[in-house]
């Protein structure tokens, strides 16, 4: 009895030892297999996981491919514009004999970016003799790169247009438009890099000084994070892009040498904003070490003023005036009537007090360049700002029963037209989602077959059933990372389209580390929508927002497509 006793316990204490045994051997497969990998790897393989979990609990169908009828004429600028009347007059005329005038909007505004505004009011108050009869002006308040599209479309020319700066003025004169400087200078203004003083005494201390070609060269070296704004919008965008290619060749802008030098320094560009308030909001996050902004701008902006350093840059923002197409000559003399009025002492003292007319010492880095080279370089930065990293996008298309009638037929007209901009060296695919999800459009390179099942896909969305909007984006998600595995060379982008709404599936919670992790930007656009909803999942990873109820959406998601794509 005492053998069968011994024995019994012999193979308790065994069991206890094995058991003990695998407990350890699984505590130390699960502590070490983190050894020697990063954080980063570690939360992304997390995200992994999660991810599979999430989309797992989805129901997911896959659309029959359709083709459609694809439009391979180029872009129609003035067909995406919207009416004029989009854009506010901030001062009417108060006689018939007038000008109108095209006015960028840091001084046509209101507050301190109203300067123009008050001083054209004091004009038309002023009761100015032209030619026996009193004269007047029109302003209407618009962004010079806007401006421009409208005036070299034909769309709609002023009478008059005072950009920030006269690079637009070249562009214009280049594209066959007449044009006349009536006055180089209405008001002073500089564009600058906003840098970090910290990461401003780093740079000093390494090389001596900052300056384009010290941040560019930082930049290149992936020693500095830097965004700047579309340079086919944003004078200050188009002024760097034309500062950097000279840092890299100032001979001549466009060389291999100047291509070379900025496909480098834009690889490690790690944003490009739509709009200086969204790479504001990058820089705030902690993103961005430094940003291009205006220094009118900045000297108003007591949260920069504090921790941030003002460095300028390229050609001067002082406001031209030019006269546009075959005006007659008595609006010609209207228009140098209003030139002398502006430049009286008091009201560029006024300026001043409004942040205008400071750095008086600042010289231009560069001189004007000529129109033609202007429309070459922007189409240079269309095709290599992404440098050897295409995009991988995907569309998350909003088809629930909120989305019928108006708001999905808007939603495709913007894919349709849109689609233009989108790149044939990207990736794109389509999704669509109510209750349920759909792929409609599985990534692929954006060839012509591609394009054609997109408008096939696009053309196929059919509106019913409730708004499970991050079901929609986990499948995104899911698409983009598998899509990665294959090609990891990629940007991943997501595109979401939707009333804002969701009263189904997942919650932001249950996907906002995932979004955080993976640093996907997620662009939403939103019709008939819930803006601020859709602004809470674009504000994750500081990606812009667009509201579709406007009459110029078209032209707004091009910009966007433009930037991003």
């Amino acid at each position: 009895m005492r053998g069968v006793a011994n024995s019994r316990k012999f193979l308790l204490l065994a069991g206890l030892v094995l058991v003990l045994v695998f407990a350890l051997v699984y505590y130390g497969v699960n502590l070490t297999s983190d050894l020697g990998k990063s954080k980063s790897q570690v939360t992304t393989e997390d995200a992994g996981k999660k991810l599979s979990k999430l989309y797992s609990k989805i129901s997911v169908t896959s659309a029959e491919p359709v083709k459609g009828q694809i439009d391979l004429d180029p872009v129609d600028v003035a067909a995406s514009l919207p009416d004029i009347s989009k854009y506010p007059i901030t001062v009417n005329n108060t006689t018939d004999q007038f000008v109108e005038i095209f006015s960028s909007t840091e001084k046509s505004g209101t507050g301190v970016d109203g300067w123009l505004t008050e001083v054209a009011t004091e004009f038309n108050k002023a009761n100015i003799d032209v030619n026996g009869m009193t004269a007047s002006v029109l302003v209407r308040n618009i962004a010079s790169g806007t401006a421009t599209d409208y005036i070299k479309s034909g769309k709609y020319v002023p009478d008059a247009f005072t950009p920030s700066n006269e690079l637009w003025g070249e562009m214009i004169k280049s594209s066959g438009v007449p044009t006349v400087m009536i006055s180089k200078r209405l008001v002073g203004n500089v564009p600058g890099i906003v840098i970090s003083k910290a990461k401003y005494d780093a740079l000093v201390e390494k090389y001596g000084s900052v300056n384009v070609k010290t941040v560019t060269e930082a930049i290149a070296n992936n020693e500095f994070s830097m965004g700047y704004t579309d340079p086919f919008a944003s004078s200050t965008g188009i002024n760097f892009l034309l500062t950097a290619l000279d840092s890299f060749d100032s001979s001549d802008i466009l060389s291999e040498k100047a291509v070379l030098g900025f496909q480098q320094f834009q690889a490690n560009v790690p944003f490009i904003a739509s709009t200086t308030i969204q790479m504001r909001d990058a820089a705030k996050s902690g993103r961005l070490d430094g940003f291009v902004l205006e220094y009118q701008t900045y000297v108003n902006a007591e949260d920069l003023k504090s921790g941030y350093v003002f460095t300028p840059f390229g050609v001067r923002h002082d406001s031209p005036l030019y006269a546009l197409g075959q005006l007659p000559q008595e609006k010609l003399d209207i228009l140098k009537k209003f030139a002398e009025f502006v430049l009286q002492d008091k009201y560029q003292s006024f300026a001043k007090d409004k942040g205008f007319n400071q750095l008086e010492d600042y010289k231009p880095e560069l001189a004007a360049v000529d129109g033609s080279l202007l429309s070459s370089a922007q189409k240079l930065w269309k095709e290599k700002k992404n440098g050897s990293h295409p995009i991988a996008a995907v569309f998350v298309t909003d088809v629930s029963g909120s989305m019928d009638g108006e708001p999905l037929n808007r939603l495709k007209e913007s894919l349709l037209k849109g689609q233009k901009y989108l790149g044939k060296d990207n990736s794109i695919g389509l999704v669509s989602y109510s209750s349920d999800v759909t792929i409609n459009l599985p990534i692929a390179k954006f060839d012509t077959l591609q394009q054609s099942m997109f408008v096939g896909a696009v053309n196929s969305l059919q509106s019913g059933g409730g708004t499970a909007t991050f079901d929609g984006i986990v499948v995104a998600l899911k698409l983009l990372q598998d899509e990665l595995k294959i090609n990891p060379n990629q940007k991943p982008v997501i595109f979401v389209l939707s009333d804002g709404e969701t009263n189904e599936g997942y919650s932001l919670n249950d996907i906002k580390e995932l979004v955080q992790t993976y640093k996907i930007p997620i662009y939403t656009i939103g019709y008939n929508a819930n803006i601020k909803a859709l602004q809470s999942i674009s504000s994750i990873n500081e990606a812009a927002s667009i509201n579709a109820d406007t009459d110029d959406v078209v032209y707004k998601i091009g910009n966007l497509f433009n930037v991003q794509m």
